[in-house]
């Protein structure tokens, strides 16, 4: 068993700098990660980040835009938090040698993206992403932070009183990619679940194969709520044959959007009049789909993107490595020809449900960046508005989890006083199909055993698993993940009807059932892929269902969530967050409301129009 104070899960953006703030805060930390900390897929980010730094910006005018972009959906505390953190967070990475681009003054440069009222994008050309983790990553080497590379965490150490809000987390399980042994990592004081996203339920996405979900719904099974798994964003332009994002800095940079027949849609068609290619993500999106299922696509799947405009050099000093994506993967020239894009599954408004502090319902247990939903990002996410996420909740998780007292969170978890609860409207039973697949926390003798106890009986049943995967015969993982990536793709994409959602859970039921036959070919213990990749699909399979289930439930048209039934906004009715919690098995729907207070004004819905 390996013992440490605080143990973090994830080595992308969020988890190095929870690594980092609860090092600095005196705590013994740990990351614990399946991937080397550089392979992150926070490297893959290109556009920036949001912050206000320059006179005539203000943080107060990031937090209108954030949550009029979230379609009112975002939670005022953890929005004006956000706001108010980025810059000095900014700044901070700046100190840290972060490559920003710079102009001729020495400033660094700042670009508009999409949504934005100021050109308050922070970036290093276009792989801001990459550079941030390298930064960050410098920060853990340098403090002596343990980094246990190459280890596939399986589940967390909880222990099982009935009420979640009465259990606490005692630390991990793993396995170990390059031997093939299971262990445990006791947590004295916390866990920080920074797994990032969950793109692999989809078939076309910008995410990497690693990003299964896998805290989402280990902390799912543990008991804690998913908020707004329904809220999906599609990024308008991810090349055709592979899901390669194509940064929102092209666009940002005066990019172009065309059709078939060399219109400039977003205006000539009215999708955005004002801000035109501009507008924030999910309106671009619709707007190319719309474009396309109308007949004036190209190939009837895209639209083109053309930056040939802005001349060689600015392309060159801003935007070069997008002209390698294009010609790599499209056989496109961006400085002589227009590039090919589409919509593509990019990332998770939704996720764990947790505080402003990063907290979980669960005692000790936390989640920072894409895996958790605190809510910044509501409905829909600003483009920009994902890196300062990761750096500024990733920061408050850390420092907290390693004792720092940061004050009274305003956000509720859990099934609080404000709780409400629904019936799920499923055409087909949803949750475990085996009553042993819904028992997850584990504890030697109820929930008043120690913390070693939970966690060595915690490491017994997931080496008890993994030989019953070696050991047995059937149908491959992939056959299972294809099938949910099929229908997800096909149901719960940019456009949504009820026909299609039912099926959609339908498909994913039959898919569960399959995977109680699964088997794992290769019997070897060093990096077995097939094993790990079954074990991340039974990932994929509960944040599947849980995200249909969720826009099954939400009848309306908000941010990124579109119904074909009820096409506008209905703030009467659905101004709350939506609750999925595992319950043993039994998945239970319920809501809460949004928080529109903030510190010092009311955000008051309005028309969101761009």
């Amino acid at each position: 068993m390996h013992e440490h104070d605080v143990i973090v899960v994830g080595a992308g953006g969020a988890g190095l700098r929870a690594a980092i703030a609860a090092q600095e805060a005196g705590a013994d930390v740990a990351i614990v990660t399946k991937l080397h900390p550089v392979r992150s897929h926070t490297g893959a980010a290109e556009g920036g980040i949001n912050a206000a730094l320059r006179d005539g910006d203000d943080w107060t005018d990031h937090a209108y835009d954030t949550m009029k972009g979230s379609d009112y959906l975002g939670d005022a505390p953890a929005v004006e938090t956000l706001c108010k953190d980025s810059p000095k967070e900014t700044i901070q990475l700046e100190h840290w040698g972060m490559a920003f681009s710079r102009e001729e003054d020495g400033r660094v440069s700042q670009r508009p993206f999409g949504g934005l009222s100021f050109p308050r994008t922070t970036y290093a050309g276009a792989e801001t992403g990459h550079q941030l983790l390298h930064t960050m990553y410098e920060q853990v080497v340098k403090r002596g932070v343990t980094v246990y590379d190459e280890w596939h965490v399986m589940n967390l150490a909880v222990t099982d009183e009935e009420r979640p809000s009465d259990r606490s987390c005692h630390g991990v399980v793993a396995y170990d990619i390059k031997t093939g042994s299971v262990e445990g990592f006791r947590a004295n004081d916390g866990v920080i679940l920074a797994t990032g996203g969950l793109g692999q339920v989809f078939d076309h996405t910008t995410n990497a194969v690693a990003n299964t979900g896998d805290g989402v719904a280990m902390a799912y099974r543990a008991g804690v709520p998913m908020e707004d798994m329904e809220f999906i964003q599609f990024h308008p332009t991810t090349l055709p044959s592979t899901g390669v994002l194509i940064s929102e800095g092209v666009r940002g940079e005066g990019g172009i959007l065309y059709n078939d027949e060399g219109e400039r849609f977003m205006f000539e068609h009215g999708y955005a009049n004002n801000d035109g290619e501009l507008a924030s993500r999910d309106v671009v999106s619709r707007a190319e789909l719309t474009e396309v299922n109308e007949g004036r696509g190209i190939e009837d799947e895209y639209v083109h993107l053309d930056m040939r405009h802005l001349g060689e050099e600015r392309i060159l000093d801003r935007l070069e490595n997008i002209l390698h994506l294009a010609e790599d993967f499209e056989g496109a020239d961006g400085l002589e020809e227009p590039m090919p894009v589409k919509p593509g599954q990019h990332y998770a408004m939704g996720g764990v449900e947790t505080d402003e502090n990063g907290e979980t319902c669960i005692d000790g247990l936390y989640a920072a960046g894409e895996c958790a939903c605190v809510s910044v990002h509501g409905g829909n996410r600003l483009g920009g508005n994902a890196l300062p996420e990761l750096i500024v909740f990733g920061r408050r998780a850390g420092q907290h989890a390693a004792g720092d007292d940061l004050g009274e969170p305003q956000i509720t978890t859990g099934k609080s006083d404000d709780y409400e609860p629904a019936e799920i409207d499923s055409p087909v039973p949803v949750g475990a199909v085996d009553p042993d697949e819904g028992t997850e926390p584990a504890a030697a003798d109820g929930g008043a055993a120690d913390g070693d106890a939970v966690l060595d009986t915690a490491v017994e049943a997931e080496r008890e698993r993994v030989e019953e995967l070696l050991d047995s015969e059937g149908i491959n993982h992939a056959e299972v993940r294809s099938e949910v990536q099929e229908t997800m793709t096909a149901n719960v994409n940019v456009f949504r009807e009820e026909e299609g959602l039912k099926q959609a859970l339908a498909d994913i039921r039959d898919a569960r059932e399959r995977y109680q036959e699964v088997g794992v070919s290769d019997p070897s213990r060093t990096f077995n892929t097939d094993l790990i990749h079954t074990m991340e699909t039974r990932n994929i399979l509960d944040i599947a269902e849980a995200l249909t289930v969720g826009a099954l439930a939400r009848n309306e048209f908000r941010g990124a969530h579109w119904r074909k039934e009820n096409q506008h906004r209905d703030d009467e009715n659905w101004l709350k967050h939506t609750l999925i919690t595992w319950n043993d098995g039994e998945p239970e729907l319920g809501y809460k409301p949004v928080i529109l207070e903030g510190e010092d004004k009311t955000y008051e819905p309005k028309v969101r129009s761009y």
